[in-house]
């Protein structure tokens, strides 16, 4: 018996593409892909996309309340923090002053943390739930929730 070795066409392919190195390497990006999208269906832990996590959680919490006055006087970089007062400013973008009477403090806020459907002026009392940002120039509160309060 005869073996006969049977070689589909390339044709249909760009020159560019005709190469057996370029074909294994197209193959598995398709399959790396495939799978990336198979796993990411069955994801079902914390989430970036959206609403965070703390957006959902309604329970207790150890972080406490503290006043922008003790938070620049103490605080460390990337410490949890919750501050109450008003946003007094938008300086652009997505920096905004803060103001709770003790004190100032620059906040950054993506537009994804404001309350949906919601407005909020310089007048409304707030809850901003986040982390200070320490640099060795600046010190800035980066926001994960805004909350409005009665």
């Amino acid at each position: 018996m005869k073996l006969v070795q049977i070689r589909p066409s390339r044709s249909f392919l760009p020159a560019s593409l005709r190469s057996p190195r370029t074909l294994v390497m197209a193959t598995l990006l398709a399959g790396a892909f495939c799978a990336g999208a198979a796993l990411a269906q069955n994801y079902t832990g914390p989430s970036t996309a959206g609403t965070t996590a703390a957006a959902r959680y309604t329970g207790p919490t150890t972080v406490q309340p503290t006043t922008v006055k003790a938070l620049l006087a103490n605080g460390k970089d990337d410490q949890n923090a919750i501050l109450r007062g008003r946003i007094v400013s938008h300086d652009g973008g997505e920096h905004y002053t803060f103001d709770d009477g003790t004190g100032r403090i620059r906040v950054e806020i993506d537009a994804k943390r404001f309350p949906a459907g919601r407005s909020i002026d310089d007048k409304m009392t707030v809850e901003l739930v986040g982390e200070l940002d320490k640099g060795i120039r600046s010190v800035e509160f980066d926001v994960d929730e805004v909350r409005i309060l009665p």
